[in-house]
């Protein structure tokens, strides 16, 4: 029963053997997934892998490394579709600091513009942060305090995922957490409540040991519950069980 709260199967990754992935990911024990974009050609192949596949939910937004693909003619264009195509989630969307590329401040005028168009829809949001933590967090507090979402691949303090917890967020955990070096996101998943916790892959990026560095896929993400349940001293089932629960309400699905 996992729900992969994050997942680009429109990457071209998947070229040669998408449908048939997707296709053998409920026998494999993935009952939902949610389909992210991330740039603006991605938006219609995301929606077109839900209408394809029925346990797929799309989430419409601009990766901050593609802000300058929302030119302001397109942003229309983009809400129109949103009308259409009814996302679960405004996303993937954020700030990027790691090469300063787009402009920060660009960034943040994107980012503002999607949380501010999340709020006036009244859907989640689903946050990429990298190097960017107290300007992410700033901006949700100031532009979309009242709504909800995930900080997806989560790598701040623990300090900080207790500010977003207590904001009414939740805690993106994919595959990283397994890494011998991830010390500070294995205390993270250890501590903070297992209710605020959505299991994810950013597929087909970041997969867990002892598959990194290889493609990754929604099935995968059992090997992710298994490692917060040996650090919370819990098993699998519960951690899987809880998170789907978690993304179900999160994402009103």
């Amino acid at each position: 029963m996992i729900f992969d709260s994050h997942s680009h199967y429109d990457d071209e990754a998947f070229d040669d053997d998408r449908d048939e992935l997707l296709r053998s990911l409920r026998d494999k024990g993935v009952e939902k997934i949610i389909s992210c974009a991330s740039s603006w050609n991605s938006l219609n192949k995301v929606t077109d892998i839900c209408h394809k596949f029925s346990f797929a939910y799309p989430a419409l937004g601009i990766h901050p490394e593609n802000a300058t693909d929302l030119t302001p003619e397109r942003r229309p264009v983009l809400e129109a579709l949103i009308a259409k195509e009814h996302p679960v989630a405004i996303g993937e969307i954020g700030l990027d600091y790691h090469y300063d590329e787009p402009p920060r401040e660009f960034q943040k005028e994107i980012f503002v513009y999607h949380l501010e168009l999340a709020r006036k829809l009244n859907l989640p949001v689903i946050v990429h942060s990298r190097d960017a933590a107290e300007d992410t967090y700033e901006l949700i507090k100031a532009h979309n305090p009242d709504k909800k979402g995930v900080i997806h691949c989560f790598s701040s303090s623990y300090e900080m995922a207790v500010k977003y917890i207590e904001m009414g967020y939740y805690i993106g955990i994919g595959g990283v957490v397994t890494f011998k070096n991830a010390a500070k996101l294995k205390d993270i998943a250890a501590r903070i409540p297992l209710t605020s916790i959505l299991l994810e892959t950013d597929c087909p990026y970041m997969a867990p040991v002892p598959f990194r560095g290889t493609r990754n896929d929604s099935s995968l993400i059992k090997y992710v519950a298994e490692e917060i349940a040996s650090l919370r001293g819990i098993t699998p089932e519960e951690v899987i069980e809880t998170a789907y629960n978690n993304t179900c309400r999160l994402f009103s699905v």
